[in-house]
């Protein structure tokens, strides 16, 4: 049985490895000081970013929630792999080769690599299908919706045979199980045993947002064909539709750098939307828009300004505005504008690529409402505005939707539009506006009288933000966070001496000791380590000033600072140990040779104190 991954693989592999590349293919990272890149946190909700990383350390931590580690932890919290997945995956990446201690060779892939494999396995099959005979029907259709073979090429589209196992048969052959595949969603299981799921239909790969195959989206093609007219890969570990947006692995790069993403309502409209050059379109997998896709998206996108824009595109007809209203229940989600899109005769993007050309999808973009105008003509079309009756209704519906814009500028404008549709005085509308606020709060549940009560809150964390802001806290403070970023090019005598003393603030002094305990400050991973080593409750605290934004502009100011932190604290704790034997002296006959040890020591410290002065004025 092969052993574990030698370890000095594993650091290897670490150290070949840019953290901003891997977390910036799931966040939007933007420069954030020295050395420091930030987004929004990937593990919890948040309007503005706290996520912070540092390349140069390896080490990510959030500002928010606390979370915290290298590019094995992000990747085991993410995708929830083990740390041999982990490591195997990031040198796979890399190219590298790694060992395997007692000679072993590379262990049996685990569960969740080997679902991928299968995905990618079936997804290449399903390609080279779309080139035989038997998959004419569906190049008739892809070629019926203005889309040749670099297109089907390019979003990786294929075909399932009829038959009950081509797919099936050919994974096995290459040394998948009957369990993987069925636990893959590859394989469905019947009274008469296992059978493939997807059978005489189109197929696209949906892929996550790192390029991984994770399921499969399918139309029928065959009048005969009992199933639904779409079919998608059940919710497999890999596979979660609420979590999953199609296209996002190709419109990721543009969605962060324009600040805009573009949904819209299918596998065929995404691919129409990025031919004519709309290259931000993504799509739901056979669920509706969600909070969780949300999440993903804000994350993409660098959510955390009103600059942003989200387009939803959706057919005029009942179902679409049914969507539409769905979506702007989570509008308040995004700090981006939400905007509607409707295109003209009701067609979808798809369609209208096809009746128009690739300039009418664009121009698509340029016809766009904002999500409340929409909303807002929406709820009014349902009354009768000829009549008194009508327009009070319609005045009723409408006003809260105006009173729930977050952004307390727009109300004016939107108060001006409801009061133009509807035909009132715009006093009227604004008095049922203001009426309207925080209607439909539900009010906070009371616990009935034999519930105890609620636990004592735990004490708070000690964190950057609760340290006092005393001098010497602060010169501790900075010295630390100098010391854990750039340890590394500090003199060691020099830092060695800096962190030979105990620190006033008790925190402090015990991310103090973990630091000064280091070995070699040259080694890579040396700070994060430190952190690991740092006792509860404190390590929370060590991860902040690991991942802080240090004062300075450049590396060289930033060397030249913490470097500075260093030596004042060398001459706060000369100045104690003088403090100490002046009071001694005091105590002592000035004649006598313990009189003349201290003035010796007196001389020699005042003479260190020049010494470290003058280098600090250098």
């Amino acid at each position: 049985m092969a052993g574990r991954i030698a370890q000095a693989d594993v650091e290897e592999v670490k150290s070949r490895t840019n953290l901003v590349d891997i977390i910036g293919e799931r966040v939007a990272l933007k420069p954030a000081g020295v050395g420091s890149w930030k987004g929004l946190c990937p593990f919890h909700d948040e309007r503005s970013p706290s996520f912070h990383v540092r390349p140069q350390v390896g080490f990510y931590h959030c500002f928010g929630c606390g979370e915290s580690g290298d590019v094995y932890s992000f990747l085991r919290r993410m995708d929830h792999l083990s740390f041999t997945e982990a490591v195997e995956r990031l040198a796979g990446r890399i190219g590298y080769a790694l060992h395997y201690e007692d000679g072993g060779a590379a262990p049996e892939t685990s569960g969740r690599a080997r679902l991928l494999a299968a995905n990618a396995a079936a997804a290449e099959y399903f390609r080279a299908q779309l080139q035989t005979p038997d998959a004419e029907i569906a190049r008739q259709f892809l070629g019926g919706r203005g889309f040749d073979a670099a297109a089907a090429a390019h979003f990786g589209v294929g075909f399932a045979p009829r038959g009950w196992s081509g797919l099936f048969d050919a994974l096995r052959g290459q040394g998948f199980t009957q369990e993987e595949l069925l636990a893959a969603g590859l394989l469905s299981q019947g009274q008469r045993g296992a059978y493939d799921r997807f059978r005489g239909r189109v197929v696209w790969p949906i892929r996550d947002v790192t390029g991984q195959v994770v399921g499969f989206g399918a139309r029928k093609l065959f009048d005969d064909d009992q199933g639904p007219k779409y079919l998608n890969t059940p919710e497999t570990p890999l596979y979660r539709k609420s979590q999953v947006l199609y296209g996002l692995d190709l419109a990721k790069r543009d969605i962060s750098r324009n600040h805009r993403v573009v949904v819209v309502e299918g596998y065929t409209d995404v691919m129409a939307c990025h031919l004519a050059g709309i290259t931000t379109a993504i799509a739901t997998c056979g669920t509706a828009f969600g909070a969780d896709h949300i999440s993903v998206l804000r994350r993409v996108m660098g959510d955390d300004t009103s600059s942003g824009e989200v387009v939803f595109t959706f057919d005029p007809d009942a179902a679409g505005e049914k969507a539409a209203l769905r979506a702007f229940a989570d509008e308040k989600r995004f700090s981006a504008q939400t905007y509607v899109a409707v295109a003209p005769e009701g067609l979808d993007p798809c369609d209208l690529r096809l009746a128009r050309g690739d300039a009418a999808v664009r121009a698509l973009l340029d016809t766009k409402l904002p999500m409340f105008e929409f909303v807002i003509d929406r709820r009014v079309a349902q009354f009768d505005l000829a009549s008194v009756e009508g327009r009070a209704a319609a005045l009723r519906a409408a006003a809260p939707i105006v009173a729930d814009i977050r952004d307390p500028s727009l109300r004016p404008g939107y108060a001006r539009v409801l009061a133009r549709r509807i035909g009132l005085d715009l006093d009227e509308v604004t008095r049922a506006i203001g009426g309207s606020r925080g209607r439909g709060a539900a009010p906070r549940p009371v616990p009935p009288p034999s519930e105890p009560p609620p636990p004592e809150p735990a004490m708070p964390a000690v964190t950057l933000a609760s340290l006092p802001r005393t001098r010497e806290v602060v010169l501790e403070r900075d010295a630390l966070m100098g010391a854990l970023q750039f340890g590394h090019r500090i003199d060691e005598s020099t830092l060695r001496r800096a962190l030979g003393a105990p620190f006033r603030h008790p925190a402090l002094d015990a991310i103090r000791v973990a630091v000064a305990d280091v070995d070699d400050y040259q080694s890579p991973g040396w700070a994060v380590r430190a952190v690991d080593r740092i006792r509860e409750p404190f390590r929370g605290l060590g991860s902040e000033l690991l991942m802080g934004s240090f004062p300075a502009l450049t590396d060289t100011d930033a060397e030249a600072s913490a470097a500075d932190l260093a030596r004042r604290l060398i001459i706060r704790r000369i100045d104690a140990e003088k403090a100490e034997l002046l009071r001694a002296i005091g105590r002592v006959a000035p004649d006598s040779p313990e009189g003349r040890d201290v003035r010796m020591q007196l001389r020699t410290l005042d003479e260190d104190r020049v010494r470290w002065s003058v280098e600090g004025a250098r």
